[in-house]
């Protein structure tokens, strides 16, 4: 057995034990070529980030809302087509990239902790309009009632020039 898988399991479990999470359940395959909504708790008064704005959320670089609430971060378990093009587009980074770069994260304690993990889209519509603060990302046809959509660069999702298409 090489090495290289057992890196990548125990980096994997480093994450799960940061996070507080599971292993995630296989989801079933959508098309890849939905939109991406990125979802805030309603009372959230930001309506529109610039992509660049999102990236240094979704890095935890910028942890608190303009009103000086903190930023509760949620992302989709690994395997959702929505996880893969948030991890292409925003984070620009592989799924290995991305669970080290948090675990790092955590290690220089430049962050408290690391991203909630969401294992179903109705998870992910729920906690978002329950937990203060929360923003989470989502295909825009699983956003259900309930969370504000935001728009990026000016657009939602669907619209041309979205940048998350």
């Amino acid at each position: 057995m090489s090495r290289h898988p057992i890196r990548t399991i125990s980096a994997w479990l480093a994450l799960l034990a940061l996070a507080g999470a599971v292993p995630p359940r296989p989801q079933a395959r959508r098309p890849a070529h939905t939109a991406v909504a990125i979802l805030v708790n309603p009372g959230t008064r930001t309506s529109n980030l610039s992509l660049a704005e999102l990236r240094a959320i979704m890095l935890g670089n910028r942890q608190f809302w303009p009103d000086n609430q903190p930023i509760v971060l949620l992302v989709r378990a690994p395997v959702t087509p929505e996880r893969t093009a948030v991890l292409h587009i925003i984070y620009q980074m592989s799924e290995a990239e991305f669970r080290q770069y948090w675990i790092a994260k955590i290690f220089r304690d430049e962050t408290a902790t690391a991203p909630k993990i969401v294992y179903s889209a109705s998870m992910t519509n729920e906690l978002v309009v329950a937990i203060p603060n929360a923003i989470a990302f989502l295909a825009a046809d699983e956003v259900q009632p309930g969370p504000k959509v935001m728009t990026i660069d000016g657009k939602k999702p669907g619209e041309k020039g979205y940048p998350l298409q």
